[in-house]
């Protein structure tokens, strides 16, 4: 068993091939952090691991012993106080204003498997043997509550799930001011600080700082978990590159406020914390209840960045999403939205779909403009009926015309907003997220549904399951196209406003997860803007995610280079979009947006009946090619090989290999061409060094002069010495001129040689 519990020494072991998590029962009742990281042998005895220094101006919560003060102390979900001054993982506030608070240690409990978090994403699994599970019950006696804290650790992953329930039995209540769902304490800040962040169409760049006294976080403050910041965190030692070094990820499974802090004190110890925001957060549980917090999943890797991705890619593959896509190659699909935003009628659709079904594609998506009398953004959201003037037939006549052409049919729903010219909105004004004395903000003509009320996500609940249940829909595209503003719920007390923000989350989970149980065939893509909610809460719900509204090819290398650091190819939303893309007004190659796309789930946002013809055999092509290769590209194993954020920011390069390495596509990107360039190599990684591949270069373009000629190469050469990407070479027989200049891109094929 992976976990042991030694009572002599009062000590707790997690451990499993990999990893090993030690920490104690102090003298005074609480738990002491020890270790997290490679796994060191079982023993009795770590305690030396529990530094004690005598430092001025401390308290000393046990008599007055000089070497037992909690400010200079790690421990596992510290209290403020009692000597402690950085910042707590939890603050409860009682009914007389107190917020001195003594959690000791009760009781522990352990079992085989994981438990499910009613209400809330978390990951799972589907055998008790995969998993084992500590609980530690901590009691505060003087206010009669109890604190849990669940800890679980997978056999075969170097990965631990956290999460803390808080139970009231205090006949005058308690108040969480502060609830985070986990805290880390390390022994030295010799670590940089790794995280994603960006903006609206630059979601997920990689950043990367030194770790300085004080604190330093990643946040969101937006009833999302933002474009502005990703709800990962990295601390990595600073030698650690993509394939060596060691690195400990935090990821937070929810959809909402976060915050992600890491505090380094004076004396070099960092405090990790990540959680439900504070800000606004104020939870009074009454007698009798109790709150869970969300689950961070913690991940060590002695193998780099690219082996800390690894692990969490198959995590979330495989113990995260759930249903009947989980496993299952995502189709081929084209959205209408910018062929026609909101000008459209069947005819239109149908000319489009009919010209999709031709090259090959498999599922046609309506957008926005189809519902209420949408003609613009200002209107009809919260309507959701079909537009017969555009739809004579509604939904369920077209998705039956779409499907007669050969293809499935999506449809764009944004469920949970409201527009003030909207039928909803003028039955229940009070519905709306803020307070109605005062000037409510817009933005992008539209208002917050108050999902903190179960009667809002009811209603809106059986406006789209009729809508579904008389159509054949096979794919929704979920949107959110605003953050929060003035945050109030109407006709609510003073003590449910604190709880708002995550019962919106709540509700929005909620009515994913009864339209998941209606519809269980339906495909579910998250949408916020592009990636304003792209987080491992969603894919519990959408095992897809729109990774952003940027569809420029260059700036997607970076968005899902970005991406990729945490969340599996399988996951990120990704299409072929026009030219001059709308975003920048960049042009490139119909090969090089595809080349970039496929790495992904694959689609088209254009209006292909204005294609040449030469263009639509290129497409032919892509959708022959990622029908042949989704699988492995989908749920290969990804490998970064060149960062688009290092050097001249002007190449980039990624491999996904087949389980059993006898396949792997290999993807090399260089923006801008440079004037007598230097001799260039990549080289690559995750294929076996011992087995031959036969290389071959993939083309679409019709332009291509002739066929390259392949190669065999042996996985060691191709690992240590790399294959050229000179502009001048590619290792084969020569470079077509044709592919020349900016914006080039290189697919190659590697296939074990038997």
């Amino acid at each position: 068993m992976p976990i042991k519990y030694y009572n002599k020494t009062n000590l707790f072991h997690m451990f499993n091939n990999e990893i090993s998590y030690l920490f104690t029962i102090l003298e005074n009742g609480q738990l002491g952090q020890l270790y997290f990281g490679k796994r060191v042998n079982d023993k009795e005895d770590y305690q030396y691991l529990s530094e004690r220094g005598h430092r001025d101006m401390q308290a000393c919560p046990i008599g007055d012993n000089p070497y037992f003060s909690l400010e200079h102390i790690r421990q596992e979900y510290p209290a403020y106080g009692n000597g402690d001054m950085r910042y707590p993982a939890y603050e409860i506030e009682t009914s007389d204003g107190s917020r001195i608070v003594n959690f000791t240690y009760k009781n522990h409990t352990v079992f085989a498997g994981k438990k499910e978090l009613t209400g809330l994403p978390a990951t799972y699994v589907e055998h008790d043997e995969e998993a084992v599970t500590l609980e530690i019950t901590l009691e505060d006696e003087l206010i009669n509550s109890t604190i849990v804290l669940s800890y679980t650790i997978y056999e075969e992953r170097p990965v631990i799930a956290r999460h803390a329930r808080f139970h009231c039995d205090n006949n005058q209540g308690i108040s969480l001011e502060t609830a985070m769902s986990m805290c880390l304490d390390l022994p030295d800040k010799e670590y940089n600080m790794l995280y994603l962040a960006g903006a609206w169409s630059r979601e997920r760049h990689v950043c990367e700082r030194n770790l300085e006294y004080g604190t330093q976080a990643i946040y969101s403050m937006r009833g999302c978990s933002s474009h502005q910041f990703n709800p990962y965190l990295v601390l990595k030692r600073k030698n650690t590159n993509e394939q060596a070094g060691e690195a400990i990820g935090f990821n937070f499974i929810y959809s909402g406020d976060f915050l992600g802090q890491i505090e380094v004190d004076n004396f070099n110890v960092v405090r990790i914390l990540m959680g439900i925001h504070p800000n606004e957060f104020r939870w009074k549980l009454n007698k009798g209840e109790s709150f869970t917090t969300p689950e961070v999943v913690m991940v060590y890797s002695d193998k780099g960045l690219g082996g800390l991705s690894l692990a969490y890619h198959n995590l979330f593959k495989d113990c995260l999403i759930r249903g009947y896509w989980k496993e299952k190659e995502r189709p081929v699909l084209i959205n209408n939205w910018e062929a026609t935003y909101f000008d459209f009628n069947e005819e239109k659709i149908l000319q489009l779909a009919k010209a999709a079904a031709e090259t090959g594609i498999e599922l046609f998506v309506l957008d926005d403009g189809w519902f209420g009398t949408r003609n613009d953004s200002t209107s009809s959201l919260g309507d959701w009926y079909p537009n017969l003037e555009k739809l004579p037939e509604g939904i369920t006549g077209l998705s039956r015309k779409i499907n007669d052409l050969g293809l499935k049919f999506g449809l764009w729903f944004e469920p949970e907003m409201v527009n003030e010219n909207s039928e909803l909105f003028q039955k229940h004004p009070e519905w709306v997220f803020g307070d109605r004395r005062r000037h409510l903000s817009k933005a992008r003509g539209q208002y917050v549904l108050d999902f903190s009320k179960e009667e809002v996500v009811e209603y809106v609940y059986q406006m789209i399951k009729k809508v579904l249940s008389e159509a054949s829909v096979s794919y929704i595209k979920w949107d959110l196209n605003r953050a929060f503003s003035e945050v109030f719920s109407n006709d609510r007390g003073k003590e449910y406003q604190g709880k708002a923000r995550h019962k919106y989350i709540l509700g929005t989970y909620s009515l994913y997860e009864r339209l998941r149980k209606d519809f269980p065939e339906i495909l579910f893509e998250s949408c916020a803007s592009g990636g304003a909610r792209f987080d491992a809460g969603m894919l519990y719900y959408a095992p897809q995610a729109w990774a952003s509204d940027n569809t420029d090819a260059v700036e997607r290398i970076k968005i899902q280079y970005g991406s990729s650091m945490v969340y599996p190819i399988c996951s990120i939303g990704s299409h072929v979009s026009a030219i001059p893309n709308e975003q920048v007004f960049r042009k490139e190659s119909l090969s090089m947006r595809a080349n970039v796309a496929c790495f992904g789930t694959f689609g088209y946002e254009l209006d292909i009946t204005k294609l040449q013809a030469d263009e639509i055999q290129v497409i032919k092509k892509q959708v022959q090619f990622m029908k042949k290769f989704r699988k492995l590209i989908q749920f290969g194993d990804f490998y970064r090989l060149r960062s688009p954020f290092e050097q001249d920011y002007n190449t980039a390069a990624w491999i996904v290999v087949s389980g059993d390495k006898k396949e792997a596509v290999f993807a090399y990107y260089r923006i801008l061409q440079r004037p007598e360039s230097s001799y260039d190599k990549i080289r690559l990684w995750g294929i076996d060094e011992e087995t031959e591949y036969l290389v071959e270069e993939i083309r679409d373009s019709v332009l291509e002069a002739e066929k390259l000629t392949s190669y065999k190469h042996y996985g060691s050469e191709l690992i240590h010495i790399g294959i050229s990407v000179s502009d001048y070479s590619s290792g084969m027989k020569h470079i077509a001129k044709e592919i020349q200049g900016d914006y080039l891109s290189r697919i190659y094929y590697l296939k074990a040689e038997k």
